[in-house]
């Protein structure tokens, strides 16, 4: 049975100008559409969504220095408070979900997984589950502990669970041009030549931005396994990326 991975991105399902703010219609319209889905099909879907308002604030106030067992405690806190929000929605809609929480499963060095509770997830999928990861924080055998985001477990998951498809639901239509038109495909074969013209490369975030994110699934492409990206913000574009219809921007291997 195929594998599919959907992450949605905290700014698609938070509220990031307000601590621990979730946007509870949001959530739930997506695991309307998660839970259609499901219903009509049998594939293994994984979920991964980012942190947003949640955990951030208390990361940089305690983990920014240095590891603290405190911090760690309330960024995980934090984290798993949407986690359970996000967890709720999908089974009151008829999803079987349950968490994975990286703090508990997953081990780092120097911000690298090295080990991931891949069993725990197999066994979920084998009965039916939908496995719900989240960003987290997760001790790091070199810093202690260190701040894994929801787009860094997405190729470690992919490459691992052998994914057929990945889905990168943010707040934007896809990967935007210069001129802030979308890009349909992205192959390696013409990413040199448009790379310098990808809106949003010049700020980066933990995860290098959007050309880091191009990066990664350009990556993943060349082992089969093709992602988009796309505007899990609109209405519908989740059911259309998980029913394999055309969402945002592909990419592909060519």
């Amino acid at each position: 049975m195929s594998t599919v991975i959907l992450k949605i991105g905290g700014s698609v399902i938070t509220d990031k100008s307000s601590v621990e703010s979730e946007k509870r219609t949001e959530i739930e319209r997506i695991s309307r559409e998660i839970a259609a889905f499901k219903k009509e099909n049998d594939i293994n879907l994984i979920l991964v969504h980012g942190a947003g308002s949640f955990g951030h604030p208390q990361a940089m106030k305690w983990l920014k220095d240095g590891f603290s067992a405190r911090g760690v405690y309330l960024t995980h806190r934090s984290v798993k408070t949407l986690n359970s929000i996000v967890l709720e929605s999908l089974n009151n809609a008829g999803v079987a979900a349950l968490p994975v929480h990286p703090l508990s499963s997953c081990i780092l060095e120097n911000g690298k997984i090295i080990d991931l509770g891949i069993g725990q997830i197999r066994l979920m999928l084998e009965k039916g589950i939908t496995p719900v990861l989240h960003g987290d924080v997760v001790m790091d055998r070199v810093k202690g502990a260190a701040v894994l985001s929801g787009d860094r477990l997405i190729p470690y998951l992919a490459s691992v669970m052998n994914a057929s498809r990945i889905g990168a639901g943010s707040d934007v239509d896809g990967v935007l041009d210069y001129s802030g038109k979308v890009i349909k495909k992205i192959t390696p074969q013409i990413f040199a030549g448009i790379k310098k013209n990808i809106q949003g490369s010049a700020s980066t975030d933990v995860t290098g931005g959007m050309l880091g994110k191009v990066s990664e699934l350009l990556e993943l492409s060349g082992k089969g396994i093709s992602s988009r990206i796309f505007n899990a913000s609109r209405e519908g574009m989740v059911s259309r990326f998980l029913n394999g219809e055309d969402a945002g921007t592909l990419i592909a291997d060519k």
